[in-house]
């Protein structure tokens, strides 16, 4: 018998699962089609902050997790043989104008104050940073060093391994629950859940993004054009993504792919003869509270829920796990206002 059972094979999911089961418990992950299935399995894992500015518990508790992260994943990858890719190489964007210049220069001294000294977010001159600074209006860039990058379907792979390296289990298709059960199944679940409890938490946001051989491995992140420029380890460059409410087939590129990536070579024009390895697609879970959704699922005792990691699952997971293995096991409630379930209804 297991003592938990995780429904969804995704970045919560399997965060949750790995942090049960390091804690001794006995795990079993239940992923109705395969690890990584829905937008996890994706190609981009840009883990980047918020702003250090306004500050609130949805920011303080991502930096956290940002902050936690890199130990996280080693142990991930120490336990069970598979790297994740993950690296905090940092990121570029570029400064448009004074306004934005300004804006970059308040935020770099509330950085000095809200990241403890833990990483920096500075001004920088494009020539200083060489041929892969992005191009910029002013000749300026904003350097962030709390930006991290992972590849998502090989964290997967990599959290299913160290769960079964731990002692769990991941199983396919239908299988009945058993003990505590946490409910992390992505945006189809949040449509569920809007069933079940009458009312609409939450939906899915499609993405496509596109996958290049490009190798800029060691190089920062370019956030650009409101685009995501993540070099992996591998020596391909992802660049995403779309955001479109409206979808009919789910994981199918199209037309908007095909934008995304001109709209890409024309940000970095040494792009343009890249080969392209793949197109993706898949949904993204967003809850009407826009924060993940993390606790007890109302009216179903022993039933918990994480879902909700709209754009930021990897960049939250570590600090997930960990707050969800404390409610599970321990009974332990430190989940943020903000995140609870009933923020949402």
């Amino acid at each position: 018998m297991a003592d938990i059972t995780v429904m969804g094979a995704g970045a919560f999911g399997l965060s949750v699962a790995f942090a049960c089961a390091q804690r001794g418990a006995k795990v079993r992950v239940v992923e109705k089609r395969r690890v990584g299935a829905g937008s996890s399995g994706g190609i981009v894992g840009a883990l980047a902050p918020h702003t250090p500015e306004r500050w609130n518990p949805k920011k303080a508790f991502q930096f956290e997790s940002l902050i936690m992260a890199q130990e996280f994943w080693a142990q991930v990858r120490d336990t069970g043989g598979k790297s994740p890719g993950y690296a905090r190489t940092g990121r570029l964007q570029p400064v448009a104008d004074e306004r934005a210049l300004k804006l970059a220069q308040e935020r770099e001294a509330q950085a000095a104050e809200l990241w403890q000294g833990k990483a920096t977010w500075a001004v920088r001159s494009s020539e200083e940073l060489g041929d892969w600074a992005p191009p910029s209006p002013t000749g300026l860039v904003i350097h962030d060093t709390l930006s991290a990058r992972l590849h998502p379907a090989q964290a997967c792979a990599a959290l299913a391994a160290a769960i079964t390296a731990s002692g769990g289990e991941i199983v396919t298709g239908d299988t009945a629950t058993e003990g505590r059960v946490v409910w992390a199944t992505g945006y189809e679940g949040l449509l569920q859940l809007s069933s079940d409890l009458g009312q609409t938490v939450g939906n899915g946001v499609k993405g496509q993004a596109v996958l290049l051989s490009f190798d800029q491995r060691d190089r920062p992140q370019l956030y650009a054009d409101s685009l995501h420029f993540v070099p992996h380890a591998d020596g391909t460059l992802a660049i995403g993504s779309t955001s479109e409410r409206e979808f009919d087939l789910p994981d199918r590129t199209d037309m908007q792919c095909d934008d995304l990536l001109a709209r890409a070579v024309n940000t970095v024009p040494a792009l343009r003869d890249a080969p392209v390895i793949q197109r993706w697609a898949g949904v993204r879970p967003r809850a009407k509270s826009r924060a993940p959704m993390l606790g007890a699922w109302p009216g179903r005792e022993g039933h918990f829920i994480a879902n909700g990691g709209f754009k930021i699952g990897f960049g939250m997971a570590p600090k997930v796990a960990q707050v969800m293995a404390d409610l599970v096991l321990e009974g332990r409630d430190e989940i943020p206002q903000e995140f609870r379930v009933e923020a949402s209804l």
